[in-house]
């Protein structure tokens, strides 16, 4: 699975917006929809702070795996 599905698919999951999620990662909505469309790659820093929001690994996050790995 692509990187940019995975991010929207845990988004919808956590019935959360792209406006909500984008507030978290501290910008606006238009950039965030960026990253869900594959249009711009994700900081670092940025997958820490997603990892940690939804409780997933990194690996899981990234797409390197399919099964969710819970980090807590």
């Amino acid at each position: 699975m692509e990187l940019y599905q995975r991010l929207r698919d845990l988004r919808e999951d956590a019935d959360k917006t792209q406006e909500e999620i984008a507030t978290l990662l501290g910008m606006k909505q238009t950039q965030y929809s960026r990253y869900e469309r594959g249009e711009r790659e994700l900081p670092m820093h940025h997958f820490k702070t997603l990892a940690r929001y939804y409780n997933v690994s990194l690996d899981y996050l990234a797409g390197l795996i399919d099964i969710p790995k819970k980090l807590y």
